[in-house]
């Protein structure tokens, strides 16, 4: 009797670890087919599955192995459906994990490369991942016998409760939809709001948007914030931003050769757009103390444009002393003004 039990233990086992090899070459061959898609087509949703698929498919792989040895053992018919239940509710939420991670994934990869702002943005995340793991979730009650009618009868009262309880958060979580979906921002703008808040869009989330400034801080603000006030995006309708440098001539100054020296250190400083070419323009122009002008060019993006002008302005008035152009004395005009 003891050599048969021992005999049926070894066949037991020896069938489970079959079960089990036979798991894992199946697992290489489907990475394998996979890592080779990706490299002959590397924007492909072939890379993101393989990197979903890498971990969890060696526990795929066990809990194949053990739903088999259980199914031969000599349990009990409830000890069996129960290990049995425990097994596939482990593959259905492992599922439900991975099938989350790789569609996030995949969404982001392709409105990286469509410039969809909502693909990139973590308000896509989260709705991504709520709807994978309600999808997995009916399926594993599905899958137990659980009815599924009085769990939505109850979320119905409940969610009218939590409704009321969350006018604030669901302000904001509707406010970024509606921000995705107009978009007047987007992942990468340089924006300014009325309340003076000004930075790059690093991320648009399901109750906030958060700005990186040019301190290097991270601004957090709430979406219905940025929907609800005027908003100032430099980047839209084109990132080239129009930069104007003011300058203050004598009255008896050379105006054309003053023109002349503007427009060209505008032109030789790095990061003015060369096409269209900078302007020189009255502003207003003619005062009882001085001439007044302004340089006008173009910059590639907002962000910097700061040290853009500041370069600009340092090379005119270099020029302008090199070449004797005559400024007005600044305690005369403030005089004047006075």
């Amino acid at each position: 009797m003891i050599d048969a039990q021992l005999v049926r233990k070894v066949e037991v086992a020896g069938v489970a670890a079959l079960a089990l090899v036979g798991s894992l070459l199946l697992r290489r061959w489907i990475l394998g087919r996979l890592a080779r898609h990706a490299v002959e087509q590397p924007h492909s949703v072939a890379g993101v599955v393989r990197e979903g698929l890498a971990t969890p498919s060696l526990l795929w792989c066990l809990a194949v192995s053990l739903d088999v040895l259980l199914n031969l053992s000599e349990l009990g018919e409830r000890a069996t459906k129960i290990a049995n239940n425990a097994v596939v509710s482990f593959l259905i939420l492992s599922f439900t994990m991975v099938a989350s991670s790789v569609s996030i994934r995949a969404i982001q990869r392709y409105g990286e490369r469509q410039n969809m702002p909502f693909a990139v943005a973590g308000l896509s995340r989260t709705l991504t991942r709520t709807l994978v793991f309600s999808i997995g979730l009916l399926i594993l009650l599905r899958f137990l016998g659980i009815s599924i009618t009085p769990l939505i009868t109850a979320l119905g009262v409940g969610g009218l409760a939590v409704a009321l309880a969350l006018q604030d958060t669901l302000a904001n979580f509707f406010a970024g939809v509606h921000i995705l979906i107009e978009r007047p921002i987007a992942v990468g703008d340089y924006i300014r709001l009325s309340a003076e808040e000004e930075g790059t869009v690093r991320d648009i989330g399901w109750r906030t948007t958060r700005l990186l400034t040019s301190a290097n801080n991270i601004v957090v603000i709430p979406n219905k914030t940025i929907t609800s006030g005027n908003l100032l995006n430099y980047t839209m309708p084109d990132p080239a931003a129009a930069v104007f440098v003011p300058l203050m001539l004598g009255l008896e100054a050379d105006v054309e050769k003053a023109e002349k020296i503007a427009i060209e250190c505008a032109l030789a400083t790095e990061g003015v757009v060369a096409v269209p070419p900078p302007v020189f323009l009255a502003d207003p122009g003619m005062q009882p103390t001085h001439l007044q002008y302004r340089v006008a060019f173009q910059v590639h993006q907002f962000l910097g444009s700061g040290l853009i002008r500041t370069a600009v302005l340092k090379k005119i008035l270099a020029q302008f002393r090199a070449e004797k152009i005559e400024m007005p004395e600044t305690g005369l005009i403030m005089q004047k003004r006075s």
